[in-house]
């Protein structure tokens, strides 16, 4: 939470009016909150948080294991220190719906613009995993029918995963359906080449539809500006920041294992006074020293 910039107001209508400006909205995968203003500093005006990422940054697989709970003390740190529109992975809802509705409200108020349902089932897999199992359409829309009911102003993103086991036509008859049930944007997952994201797309021409970019996954790699061109409004990289961040630490530990020092590693780090510039650290004495200092008028 930063004390200095006030919180964003709105997060839901931010996002909202800044997905109708048009034009490719990135966003970055930050899973804590020194990764939001990292990215917020290298200039992203959203941000995104990925269940896998937490899960990771909790130790565990993502495989539906963390709470409500969990991801609220995430969005907390994100959305409070970035000031920046967050969409949230929602998973599976965390339940049926009523789950799903408390899952929306608790997210809400912890900051988060956005959350994407996903029409898998528990135990729920990386979309870019084989072998998922998923909801039958029917299911999944009474979700995303709750999501919406429940939100203020939350944009309610519905994922399918249906393109892998139901084709291209199965995954569009589906995406159809969450909109129905009030669905305000589309997120295909896992399409395999252009000619898919562009016929998706094509069915498609006045929804918000977003793109996972993701790593060593089923998708090939395309630019912000490639997706844009085949019809999609938002662009997520969910762990490529924690991959980063984590094949960094790993070689921390093995050199200061083998050396018993981190002298090999001082050029791989922030220093004192690049870390406290990107957290502030003068600001928030200043803004103490002020409110310390403060007077009662007489």
């Amino acid at each position: 939470m930063t004390y200095i910039t006030p919180p964003l107001e709105n997060a839901g209508r931010a996002l909202r009016a800044r997905l109708a400006q048009g034009g490719v909205l990135r966003m970055p995968g930050a899973h804590n909150g020194l990764a939001a203003l990292q990215a917020r500093r290298a200039g992203f005006e959203a941000l995104y948080l990925s269940g896998a990422a937490m899960s990771a940054s909790m130790g565990l697989p993502d495989l539906g294991i963390i709470t409500v709970d969990d991801v609220a003390f995430f969005i907390r740190q994100v959305a409070g220190a970035s000031g920046l529109p967050v969409l949230v992975d929602g998973d599976t809802g965390y339940g049926e719906a009523l789950n799903v509705m408390h899952m929306v409200r608790r997210f809400e108020a912890a900051g988060a613009a956005a959350v994407h349902l996903e029409d898998q089932i528990l135990p729920k897999k990386c979309g870019h995993l084989s072998d998922k199992r998923l909801a039958t359409p029917q299911e999944m829309a009474a979700k995303v029918a709750s999501a919406a009911r429940a939100r203020r102003d939350m944009v309610i993103v519905a994922r399918t995963d249906a393109a892998a086991s139901e084709g291209l036509e199965g995954a569009i008859a589906r995406a159809r359906l969450y909109l129905e049930a009030g669905a305000d944007a589309i997120f295909p997952e896992a399409l395999t080449d252009a000619d898919m994201f562009r016929a998706f797309a094509a069915a498609f021409p006045a929804v918000p539809l977003l793109a996972n970019m993701t790593e060593f996954g089923r998708t090939p790699v395309f630019t912000a500006a490639e997706f844009e061109a085949m019809g999609y409004a938002m662009v997520i990289w969910p762990v490529s920041a924690l991959r980063c961040a984590a094949k960094a630490q790993e070689g921390l530990y093995a050199s200061l294992a083998e050396t018993d020092a981190t002298s090999a590693m001082l050029p791989e780090m922030l220093t004192r006074a690049e870390l406290y510039e990107t957290i502030n650290y003068f600001g928030y004495e200043d803004l103490d020293r002020q409110i310390a200092t403060s007077k009662l008028a007489e």
